[in-house]
C-alpha cells in the first residue's frame, strides 16, 4: 500500500490523471466537445479542423495526445482518419470521480451531477 492506496487504486489514479491532463487544453478540451457532439458517427480530421480553426500539424499532435491517452478511437476510411469519443472510457472517468464526490462522503447530491441540459 502507497498513502492507504492499493497498487491497483494508485495505478488507476495516474491513469486517471494523465487522461484529464490529456484534456487540459483548450484546443483538446474543444476536440473532445466536438467529437461528443458528433457521436457516434464521430468525425474525420479535415472536418474537425474546419470547425475548430487548428492548424493540421497542431491538430494532429492534439488527437494523438487523446488518443494515447484513451479518449477517443480512429479508424481509417479509405484516405480519411475518423475520430470517435471513446465514451467507454470517459464512462469510467466520470464514475471515479462520481464515486468520490457522491457516494463516499455526498459532497454534492447525485442530481446534481448527473442533471444534462
Amino acid at each position: 500500500m502507497q498513502n492507504g492506496l492499493t497498487t491497483k487504486s494508485a495505478e488507476q489514479v495516474a491513469r486517471f490523471a494523465d487522461m484529464f491532463s490529456a484534456m487540459g487544453t483548450e484546443p483538446r478540451l474543444r476536440i473532445m466537445q466536438l467529437l461528443l457532439s458528433a457521436h457516434p458517427k464521430g468525425m474525420v480530421v479535415g472536418e474537425i479542423q474546419e470547425e475548430l480553426d487548428i492548424p493540421n500539424s497542431t491538430l494532429s499532435h492534439h488527437l494523438d495526445k487523446l488518443r494515447q491517452e484513451g479518449l477517443v478511437q480512429v479508424r481509417r476510411e479509405c484516405t480519411f482518419l475518423r475520430y470517435t469519443a471513446d465514451t467507454e472510457a470517459l464512462q469510467q472517468l466520470l464514475q471515479f470521480l462520481y464515486a468520490e464526490c457522491c457516494t463516499r462522503n455526498k459532497a454534492l447530491e447525485p442530481e446534481q451531477v448527473t442533471c444534462c441540459r
